[in-house]
């Protein structure tokens, strides 16, 4: 169907967050952004009365944990704003920007090595937020996992960032147990007595710290706990996985500093339209980590 309104203003109020329906001559659906998944239920209630007051009474839930009130017509658009505005609610999250960030629920989560919530709200305030008047490339998302679990998929990202808890073997403590505690806990059989030994294999374990607490003599008693970060990930049209960062970060700060650099880094020398996966494959992995870490 053909849209009655001008391609410019189509092209105006995407950038608003608010994209054409293209079964409609003249509607659209406003995407209302949220803290990483999270609003309040007074929040909620705003968007559902906006819905029913300016579209369709209709709201759908986007793969970026935003909400989109669907059925606004053109002439609604400009109240829609002002109502979502006078409830702390704004729209966006499209073009060339960075983009709003996905996090699960870490903070909460049983499994969680890392506060998801803190992590993310700090990401998306200094990058979304603060970010907003600087054009990209291309669009550039970020997503925190609080563990390997990867339930939001951080490596299919152009930066993830994952919970981890890398243990500390002291072989001298261990006592070689036929049924060793920290082998039957390792989810992915990284752990195994070998030689009457407890080997952790570094190249395999994901550092998930499911094996915490679990030897009754200490022989893996210390973590360190930390963030690994990885680059170039994205699906769509062409997918491809991220690769991790040499270094685990022990720091919120440092996380922060290499996700503003590889913004930086992408701003920079990015190519107009490239993703940042292929920047990173353009440049070569190995000089991007190096000049994320060393700015």
């Amino acid at each position: 169907m053909e849209c009655k309104v001008s391609p410019e203003e189509v092209k105006r109020v995407k950038g608003m967050g608010f994209l054409w329906d293209k079964r409609t001559p003249d509607t659209f659906n406003a995407r209302v952004i949220t803290f990483n998944g999270k609003i309040t239920a007074e929040q909620h209630r705003a968007i559902a009365d906006a819905s029913e007051k300016f579209g369709s009474g209709e709201v759908a839930m986007t793969t970026r944990l935003t909400l989109e009130i669907q059925g606004v017509k053109y002439e609604n658009i400009g109240p829609l704003t002002a109502f979502l505005a006078a409830h702390g609610l704004q729209t966006g999250g499209t073009g060339k920007r960075v983009r709003p960030v996905v996090s699960c629920k870490g903070t909460t989560c049983q499994y969680g090595l890392i506060d998801t919530f803190a992590l993310s709200e700090r990401i998306h305030k200094r990058f979304y937020e603060g970010m907003r008047g600087v054009t990209l490339p291309h669009k550039f998302k970020i997503a925190v996992g609080g563990c390997p679990n990867n339930c939001v998929k951080p490596d299919l990202n152009d930066v993830g960032i994952i919970g981890q808890r890398v243990p500390t073997v002291y072989l001298d403590k261990c006592r070689g147990c036929k049924k060793c505690r920290v082998e039957l806990a390792c989810p992915i059989h990284s752990a195994k007595v070998e030689g009457g030994k407890i080997d952790v294999h570094p190249e395999t374990c994901n550092h998930c710290g499911r094996c915490r607490g679990k030897c009754p003599f200490g022989a893996v008693a210390d973590y360190v706990d930390g963030y690994k970060v990885y680059l170039g990930g994205r699906w769509g049209k062409r997918v491809a996985q991220g690769r991790a960062m040499s270094k685990i970060f022990t720091s919120e700060e440092e996380v922060l500093r290499v996700v503003e650099r590889a913004i930086c880094l992408f701003r920079d020398e990015g190519i107009d339209g490239e993703r940042f996966a292929d920047t990173v494959a353009r440049l070569g992995f190995e000089n991007v980590e190096r000049k994320l870490l060393e700015g």
